[in-house]
């Protein structure tokens, strides 16, 4: 499929997706949410795909959040409606089985935060930019904001941002946990393919069943949590990855993980 509002490619088992509207610093509309949502089908398809990067084109954002002219015509039907089509946009993000990384090339507000919050973790250029601006425009966050940044930030760093509506450079949002990593404009892909290697070189059981664990494990008491890390573990040996990474360590070799439950 051709795309006009993001470019999508995939090597050696790592999908990247770009967002492509770098005159207007990469906005969200509802061109672009749309064909997001198709590349995303298209991973979630795709059994070759161990790793999706998200990052914007240009070297000024990654996404700058919504396409206000789009949002000053909305009514509260419309503003539903956008804010719904978001919510289900950015869950199937997340609920991707595979590792999913976003590299923060500068501006990411509003929905750029909200979009980077729901990746499992964010490697931040140093002059990224983080934020919640809705309240400077009289409405809030509508795209999973007031919910996915407390869970990784705490409620009153995620409160400060949402109530002040203030941006953050790279360092602030690596001090608060919000990034893992802050790196050079000029390394910073570099660096998100450094680590997509490491991963993608796991195996692919052991890496959807530790993230699910993680993921599930998240909004439950810690009980119920090491219930469901006890059965992600027992699923792992459902991969033929088990008994070979094992072997790899006691033959003093290189594991070689298939990558599949055949």
């Amino acid at each position: 499929m051709t795309y006009e509002n993001i470019v999508y490619n995939v090597t050696e088992g790592i999908a990247t997706i770009t967002f492509n509207r770098p005159k207007a610093l990469n906005a969200l509309n509802g061109a672009l949410l749309a064909e997001l949502s198709l590349a995303l089908d298209t991973i979630a398809a795709d059994e070759d795909i161990r790793i999706l990067v998200l990052t914007g084109a240009g070297d000024k954002s990654f996404v700058a959040g919504a396409d206000i002219a789009e949002l000053a015509t909305f009514d509260s039907l419309k503003a539903k409606s956008f804010a719904r089509s978001g919510h289900d946009i950015i869950n199937k993000l997340q609920l991707l089985p595979i590792t999913v990384i976003a590299a923060v090339n500068g501006f990411a507000l509003g929905g750029g935060t909200e979009i980077a919050i729901a990746c499992d973790f964010i490697y931040a250029s140093t002059n990224a930019k983080f934020g919640q601006p809705e309240i400077n425009l009289g409405v809030i966050p509508g795209f999973g904001g007031t919910q996915r940044l407390s869970r990784l930030i705490g409620t009153g760093m995620a409160k400060e941002l949402i109530f002040t509506g203030k941006m953050i450079s790279a360092e602030e949002a690596l001090q608060i946990g919000l990034v893992n990593k802050v790196v050079p404009q000029e390394n910073l892909m570099e660096e998100v393919m450094k680590t997509a290697g490491i991963i993608v070189s796991k195996g692919k059981v052991s890496l959807r069943e530790a993230k699910q664990a993680v993921n599930k494990g998240m909004n439950v008491d810690l009980a119920t949590g090491c219930g469901i890390e006890i059965d992600a573990f027992a699923l792992c040996y459902a991969s033929p990855d088990a008994k070979e990474g094992t072997a790899a360590f006691l033959e003093k070799r290189e594991a070689v993980f298939k990558g599949s439950l055949k």
